[in-house]
């Protein structure tokens, strides 16, 4: 028989499917969003031979906002979609994604390469014979784009994209034709792990960073660190809190970054966001003489519509691809390296750490007086932090629920999740679910962490199928859908009174019941005033036990928090610009 020279000989060869899925649990992956599609089927077949288990979402959409969730908790999430219609039901979500620096890998299902190279019409085709449309339109928004279709270099494709998407901290799209999905590759790869080590700054380049940032450090009077989202995307949380812990120096967390720092700790000031921070957070930040700022994603409602007032000669920016002294940026000098050498250099006795100001205080509980009043975003935002558990994962929905949460301290190890930067709204709901999702894989549904979901309802309408993939997967989720009739960001930017702020009127509280849950797995909740508010609150089945536990909480339909007042009054006076 002849041989044939095309074909690679490979030590312990493995289908591409088993190759990819395998990388994935390798990552730290074990559960995979999306749904089915004639192009992925065949490959979703192999998923349990990976230890990887299916979620099957209601729309991409969700599973792309899922996807996202749980990678914000787990480190990395892995979404799959069909070709076409499948994928671009994705993209919004994954454009968040890519916005927002969260690492998912988008695996498409497409059609093979035979039929590619025929040109055949096939569904889900604009009808033009181009296959390639899709996977351009998701080109921007992915660091990596790998299309899956010789033998010979596949499995070097797919560990180099995902290793991208892991350093980079951003979607990668793989393409997948189905005739390549049982193809052979080396499986021999797999015993060695990929390479995610974050690559070395240029030694001298590190230092002189060093240096100039330790001299300005050792020189000011008042310094202070400000820490955003991206330190928690590019992975500089334990460099930031061994700095904090070294130096003593007061941190403060912009809006995106909010969860960053242990709010417990004693340099801990609260959430700067220019205007719209508290006077004694304003005060200290804008009044520094250095302010170090990591991982900074200056845009509009993270600063309270840039309202920062920080001179730029008074500012270190460290970032994931550059760092930024005063004037002077270092383009490839990271974040990670320099910090740790800056805790390894940094001479304590030359630092000047004053206090940070002190946290406003915790509303009390409602007296037997206030229990019949309504529950108002100032009220609630405060008297919320004695709920909350350390552990707790935390999910707000763009909206009131992103602002008022600035009013909330958090216990220890809580961590926070938002959409700040893309602010696409029913993102949260399937946000929470990926994120309950997450840490059940991590612990187990019996000592998975909590995940609680502050959720407005205009935004839960957009995306509410999602609570029935909560629902089965029996994930631990306290979800408080703030019933308050309507758009209130919007209503304050434009149109307080306009039909096109309204939503319609659901009975909230059903809706477990409609979507499969049992008296087991969900118990809904009503909530208008208080009263019945600190009654739930205190209620130990509601604290205590598992699976759903879904609220309507009504609050009054013109209240907002005040930060999210600001920012919408900018935001309106920007769009009303004519030149």
């Amino acid at each position: 028989m002849p041989i044939d020279l095309g074909t690679p000989i490979w030590n312990k060869p493995v289908d591409v499917a088993e190759y990819l899925f395998t990388r994935l649990h390798q990552l730290g992956i074990r559960s995979v969003h999306g749904l089915p599609g004639d192009f992925n089927l065949v490959a979703l077949d192999y998923l349990p031979k990976a230890g990887l288990k299916w979620v099957g979402n209601c729309n991409e959409l969700n599973a792309a906002y899922a996807a996202d969730g749980y990678a914000r908790v787990n480190g990395m999430g892995a979404i799959v979609t069909t070709f076409g219609v499948g994928e671009l039901s994705a993209v919004n979500g994954l454009a968040g994604a890519f916005s927002e620096h969260v690492p998912v890998v988008h695996i498409v299902g497409c059609p093979s390469t035979i039929s590619q190279r025929s040109g055949l019409l096939l569904h889900h085709m604009l009808g033009n014979g181009d296959f390639n449309t899709f996977a351009d339109m998701s080109t921007p928004i992915s660091c990596a784009v790998a299309k899956l279709t010789d033998p010979s270099k596949i499995a070097e494709q797919i560990d180099d994209t995902l290793r991208q998407c892991y350093l980079k901290s951003r979607p990668v799209y793989i393409m997948f034709p189905t005739d390549m999905v049982e193809r052979k590759v080396e499986g021999e790869r797999l015993e060695a792990p990929i390479d995610l080590e974050e690559p070395a700054n240029d030694a001298e380049r590190e230092q002189y960073v060093v240096d100039v940032l330790l001299k300005s450090l050792h020189a000011a009077q008042k310094p202070v660190v400000l820490v955003d989202a991206c330190a928690i995307r590019h992975r500089v949380l334990d460099e930031v809190h061994a700095f904090i812990d070294k130096t003593r120096l007061p941190v403060f967390v912009t809006p995106m970054g909010k969860g960053a720092i242990n709010e417990t700790h004693p340099s801990y000031g609260g959430v700067y966001a220019g205007t719209a921070s508290s006077p004694a957070v304003k005060d200290m930040v804008e009044g520094s003489d250095l302010v170090i700022s990591v991982g900074a994603m200056k845009s509009d409602f993270n600063t309270a519509g840039f309202s920062y007032r920080l001179s730029q000669l008074a500012s270190i920016d460290l970032h994931s691809d550059s760092c930024t002294v005063r004037y002077s940026e270092y383009p490839g000098t990271r974040m990670k390296g320099v910090l740790r050498r800056v805790v390894e250099q940094v001479d304590v006795s030359q630092v000047k750490a004053l206090a940070p100001p002190k946290w406003g205080g915790e509303f009390g509980k409602a007296s037997a007086a206030e229990a019949k009043e309504a529950v108002t975003q100032a009220w609630f935002w405060e008297r919320i932090d004695g709920f909350l558990r350390e552990g707790d994962i935390v999910v707000t929905e763009t909206g009131t629920a992103n602002f008022g949460v600035w009013e909330t301290r958090f216990p220890a190890e809580v961590t926070a999740l938002n959409q700040t930067l893309w602010g696409s709204i029913g993102w949260a709901v399937g946000a929470c679910q990926g994120a309950a999702l997450a840490t059940q894989d991590e612990r187990g549904a019996d000592k998975a962490r909590r995940t609680i979901l502050f959720e407005g309802d205009g935004s839960f309408q957009l995306t509410a199928q999602e609570v029935s993939t909560m629902i089965r997967h029996r994930l631990d989720v306290i979800l408080f859908v703030i019933c308050n009739d309507g758009y209130t960001i919007e209503r304050y930017i434009h149109g307080m009174d306009a039909e096109y702020n309204d939503i319609a009127e659901w009975r909230y509280r059903d809706l477990p019941a409609a979507l499969g849950a049992t008296e087991k797995t969900a118990r809904s909740y009503a909530v208008r005033n208080r009263g019945e508010l600190e009654a739930l609150l205190a209620d130990k089945d509601f604290n205590d036990r598992k699976g759903l536990r879904f609220v309507e909480l009504y609050m009054p339909r013109e209240d907002a928090p005040k930060s999210l007042i600001l920012t919408a009054e900018a935001g309106a006076k920007r769009n009303a610009m004519t030149e």
